[in-house]
């Protein structure tokens, strides 16, 4: 084992089919073509997204580990040895920011444990983009992950959320499955005081990004198609 480990850089991607670079500095750049060992969600996609960046990079020299919902436990600290052994290895998402509503937390975690140098690189994160461009309460905030499925729970979920927002004065930001969209911001229109604002930020980054903040009153009058479109949902009542 080399005396000095390599460090875990969280390399974060695109939000869409856009060019990298046009979101991504040249840091990003810089260390996929240097690191050819990577922690991925899923090889076909981190494969495109590497040559995207760095097109001279030979695809036959990278080494891909699977990391999502079919990856066992037992495996993780196997990701990491390349680390161990003295060379840096890359922890890359699907979309936007490793270990942020993603499953390379784990690997983040083990590498502390195992005193591997952690290293952050600048992207885009959706969550922080809709914060930033909704005019809510960036001093507090709070990301939930998705509601519930079931229609009752969901309900209640958005009402506790609207209570949680008014009393702590903490905006409430969460996602759902991209091909429900059109059903939640329907839900919110409809469950949310007609004076609780709403924002919603879908496709942020790409061409047809569209950000809007109004109360739910008024988006009962606003026809938007969300369906299949990733989206950030923000409550905030005051």
């Amino acid at each position: 084992m080399n005396s000095v480990s390599g460090k875990l850089f969280l390399i974060p991607t695109t939000l869409g089919d856009n060019e990298p670079l046009e979101v991504l500095p040249l840091s990003v750049k810089k260390v996929i073509e240097d690191v050819n060992v990577y922690i991925v969600e899923n090889e076909k996609t981190a494969r495109k997204f590497i040559k995207k960046v760095s097109k001279k990079k030979q695809q036959s020299t990278l080494t891909l580990h699977v990391l999502n919902k079919f990856t066992e436990e037992s495996e993780l600290p196997t990701f990491l040895e390349t680390c161990l052994n003295g060379y840096n290895v890359g922890l890359l998402s699907e979309a936007g920011c490793p270990g942020i509503a993603d499953p390379g937390a784990d690997i983040v975690k083990l590498a502390h444990q195992k005193n591997i140098k952690v290293i952050p690189l600048v992207g885009p994160s959706s969550i922080l983009m809709a914060m930033m461009s909704s005019g809510m309460n960036g001093q507090n905030f709070a990301f939930n992950g998705y509601l519930p499925i079931d229609k009752d729970e969901r309900k209640r979920e958005i009402k506790n959320l609207e209570r949680l927002s008014f009393e702590k004065k903490q905006s409430q930001i969460f996602i759902e499955t991209p091909y429900r969209n059109n059903k939640m911001l329907e839900d919110l229109s409809n469950v949310l005081d007609n004076n609780t604002d709403l924002c919603v930020a879908c496709d942020i980054t790409l061409a047809t990004e569209y950000i809007k903040t109004q109360t739910a009153k008024a988006w009962k009058q606003t026809k938007v198609d969300l369906h299949k479109r990733p989206t950030i949902f923000i409550i905030y009542k005051s």
